[in-house]
């Protein structure tokens, strides 16, 4: 029997592009007047996905990020799939951030996806989770890419990325 049409839905940052956008980061900020004598760090801890970002203060916190953000975007990385942290304190008066990273789709957002596709009442196309990501299956190419269209349209909180589309 011949296998139906199929394509991949993932999420997920090139996290050699993010170390990148950090390094870049952090030499704009060594270098910007702004910054001059200011303590500003970004860490990036690639095996858990998290970037620690250290500041003075509240506002150049805001700066750092701005620049960061600036950078990971020129570099292609989804800014969507950042989870801030809240701003905390640290030793010597500084302020603390930690973003995560999100590699893969999680559970809830999954099911949520999965709901709205059946929802929408495509005829005979299938939603499965599959660990961190789904795979759709439809007997029409027709019907991927009205549901891949479907989906772009939709606002899951997470950058959407279709792959392995298998015709």
């Amino acid at each position: 029997m011949a296998t139906q049409p199929s394509f991949d839905v993932s999420t997920g940052a090139d996290l050699q592009e993010v170390d990148n956008a950090v390094n870049q980061s952090l030499k704009e900020i060594g270098q910007r007047y702004d910054f001059k004598g200011t303590h500003c760090t970004i860490v990036f801890d690639r095996p858990k996905a998290t970037l620690q970002l250290e500041a003075d203060d509240d506002f150049k916190m805001k700066a750092v990020l701005d620049v960061l953000q600036g950078k990971l975007i020129k570099r292609g990385v989804p800014v969507k799939n950042l989870k801030l942290g809240d701003i905390q304190p640290a030793a010597g008066g500084k302020v603390r951030r930690e973003i995560t990273l999100t590699q893969g789709i999680p559970t809830d957002t999954a099911k949520e996806i999965v709901k709205a596709v059946k929802a929408q009442g495509f005829k005979k196309v299938q939603v499965a989770i599959q660990g961190e990501e789904l795979r759709v299956t439809a007997p029409s190419k027709d019907e991927l890419q009205t549901v891949i269209t479907f989906l772009r349209s939709k606002d899951f909180g997470i950058e959407l990325k279709f792959g392995n589309y298998r015709g």
